[in-house]
């Protein structure tokens, strides 16, 4: 067992900041709220309904983690692209957006596989703006991003929250929001015997 005993809700607008070492269950609890894993015990509710049905959840969130999930033999415009059409968005004017936010339009036409990592992770992030939904759930967003990346982050997070979005992240570092809430999530380690009972 990862953690016990752990709740929360998450309002329209709203952050939350996941804190704790690693092993404490941040990317875990981040890839149950994307429907990626199934909890042993406990709920997810979306409007206060249980969440039931994985595919709609997963029109409603980005999960943008560790993998950057690249098309390396596409363009950075391809890769938005693909993603914005895969997602049934595929606005050209917000893709043009999400390049110029992350300071990628210069890149728009080169293949991903010649992207420096920071490159790569800014064009993860882009599809953030490539393809609006509610709620967004970061994994250490800010890793292999330089200060004017980070600032951007920043400033991209509070427009979406602005705009009534939610936005859950892990972070070790950066500070990513204001006026946010912070889960300690070594809080919720399990005792030996609650350990003993899972098992």
């Amino acid at each position: 067992m990862v953690f016990a005993g752990l709740g929360f809700e998450l309002a329209a607008g709203g952050a939350m900041v996941l804190r704790g070492p690693n092993g404490s269950g941040k990317t875990t609890l981040l890839r149950l709220m994307a429907g990626l894993a199934r909890p042993v015990a406990g709920r997810l509710l979306w409007s206060n309904a249980p969440v039931e049905d994985p595919e709609a959840l997963a029109r409603r969130l980005r999960f943008i983690g560790h993998q950057d999930a690249i098309k390396t033999a596409f363009t950075v415009r391809e890769n938005l692209a693909f993603w914005a059409a895969f997602w049934g968005t595929g606005e050209p004017a917000l893709i043009d957006r999400a390049m110029d936010t992350f300071g990628l339009a210069a890149l728009a036409d080169f293949p991903a596989r010649l992207l420096s990592a920071g490159q790569r992770h800014r064009l993860a992030l882009a599809r953030l703006i490539a393809s609006p939904v509610p709620l967004w759930l970061l994994d250490e967003p800010a890793n292999a991003l330089d200060d004017r990346s980070t600032g951007a982050l920043t400033n991209t997070i509070a427009e979406h929250r602005a705009r009534g979005g939610m936005v859950v992240l892990a972070s070790h570092g950066a500070d990513l929001v204001t006026g946010g809430t912070t889960l300690a999530l070594d809080n919720f380690t399990p005792t030996a015997a609650q350990q003993w009972v899972e098992l």
